[in-house]
């Protein structure tokens, strides 16, 4: 008898991880091991239980999406992870795929998405959806994306930036000191070239980091 796939399942909605559960273990091949609610004790869970594969939201409270996959990935280097989100936000999906997740799904995306990106992890290998596939690679190769200059690290700063957050919330969230994010707000302005948080507002809504 083939062996389930072992799931960690990380989502801030007890609804949606109910709905995710069941498409997974519908499937007859992957057992969700546990469910995590944060970014914290996904991290937490990874370590306890080792799982084949970490399916995580990217929209999470405090530690997000990408913070706690830089974490992960950090300390265990060959986890397999997808992320999900609410949209098919190409920016999130490069910085995502850079930061080592093994695949970008939608919440839109049909379960047959999701199945095969977590069959495909567990063997290793990357997915992506065909459209979202498609939007990467052309965004990889845009030469005009500020958003492409940016490590997984400076991404994460400017998006709380954007969302209003203080700089002590901040350093509060990635567990850094207040000296580390003021060091990385003045590199963002140098790097995107703005010179107040209006710009880089505006900025964020313009790439579809933020809606307002």
């Amino acid at each position: 008898m083939t062996a389930l796939t072992r799931v960690l399942l990380a989502d801030s909605h007890t609804i949606m991880r109910a709905g995710l559960r069941r498409i997974l273990e519908e499937s007859n091949e992957i057992n969700v091991v546990a469910e995590a609610q944060s970014g914290e004790q996904a991290y937490k869970l990874f370590g306890e239980l080792t799982p084949d594969v970490l399916v995580m939201e990217l929209s999470m409270p405090k530690m997000g999406g990408l913070e706690s996959l830089g974490r992960v990935k950090s300390r265990y280097p060959q986890a397999n992870v997808i992320i999900i989100s609410m949209d098919e936000n190409v920016t999130y999906a490069s910085h995502a795929l850079a930061a080592g997740a093994m695949g970008y799904i939608s919440k839109s995306s049909g379960a047959d998405d999701l199945l095969k990106a977590v069959n495909a992890a567990a063997k290793g290998e990357n997915y992506l959806s065909a459209i979202m596939a498609m939007q990467v690679a052309l965004k990889n190769t845009s030469e005009n994306d500020p958003m492409q200059k940016l490590s997984t690290r400076e991404f994460e700063v400017f998006r709380l930036l954007a969302e209003g957050k203080t700089v002590e919330d901040i350093a509060k969230c990635l567990s850094v000191s207040q000296k580390t994010v003021a060091n990385y707000q003045t590199l963002l302005k140098q790097k995107l070239e703005i010179h107040s948080p209006v710009d880089l507002v505006c900025l964020a809504v313009k790439h579809k980091i933020i809606s307002i």
